[in-house]
């Protein structure tokens, strides 16, 4: 898998992560929000640079202009609810991408330490030989991400993954490394070094769904 993880170079997107992070601003749910879409808009302005283009004749007011324009047929696949804001920031710049959305949260049983992941709402439309965004603010263990994609394999076969994440634990990363596909692209703003008993990334920012829609109740 290629992973383009964009804290090897400084950048504004520094800035976003810094702020998502403190316990100080992120208590701010609409900076919290915005900084995650902040960043998929990076994250976004990044891929396309490894995406297809094609000539296209454009007519101006004054003359013609001969341009390279986007030819992927991307869709967007986001896991709820953490996702949202990623899904918008990405969707910003993908603006004609055709979307996608999936539930998939940790159910714990009798060991709080111990989870599967449940799949349960998904829409979804064909994905055969197209572009598969999966974002995943969050990429923790990796399970999020495994699971989303096999739910999504009666839509058809992609002709190309890119998953996109804000943060994630260096344990995620190298277990959706070994389950995806060598010519899968990971596109992620920061790796932190590891995870708690829990499976939470640290240093990493907390519950991301949480911060950004409140707080749910266990069940």
């Amino acid at each position: 898998m290629h992973i383009h993880d964009l804290s090897q170079q400084n950048s504004i997107l520094n800035t976003f992560i810094s702020e998502m992070r403190d316990v100080t601003i992120q208590k701010d749910s609409m900076r919290f929000r915005r900084n995650i879409e902040r960043t998929g808009e990076v994250l976004a302005y990044e891929m396309s640079k490894s995406l297809n283009y094609k000539a296209s004749e454009i007519e101006t007011p004054l003359a013609s202009s001969t341009m390279d324009l986007l030819e992927n047929d991307i869709v967007l696949c986001s896991i709820l609810r953490a996702g949202v804001p990623l899904h918008n920031g990405l969707l910003n710049y993908f603006d004609k991408a055709e979307n996608a959305f999936i539930s998939a949260y940790r159910h714990h049983k009798e060991n709080p330490e111990h989870f599967e992941i449940i799949v349960e709402y998904l829409a979804c439309p064909d994905l055969q030989n197209k572009t598969l965004i999966l974002a995943d603010p969050m990429l923790a263990t990796g399970q999020s991400m495994i699971a989303t994609y096999e739910a999504l394999k009666p839509f058809g076969t992609p002709k190309e993954v890119h998953l996109v994440s804000v943060i994630g634990a260096q344990e995620g990363v190298d277990y959706v490394s070994k389950s995806f596909n060598e010519n899968t692209h990971l596109w992620i703003g920061t790796i932190d070094e590891q995870l708690n008993d829990k499976s939470y990334i640290i240093p990493g920012l907390g519950d991301a769904g949480d911060l950004a829609f409140g707080k749910k109740l266990q069940q």
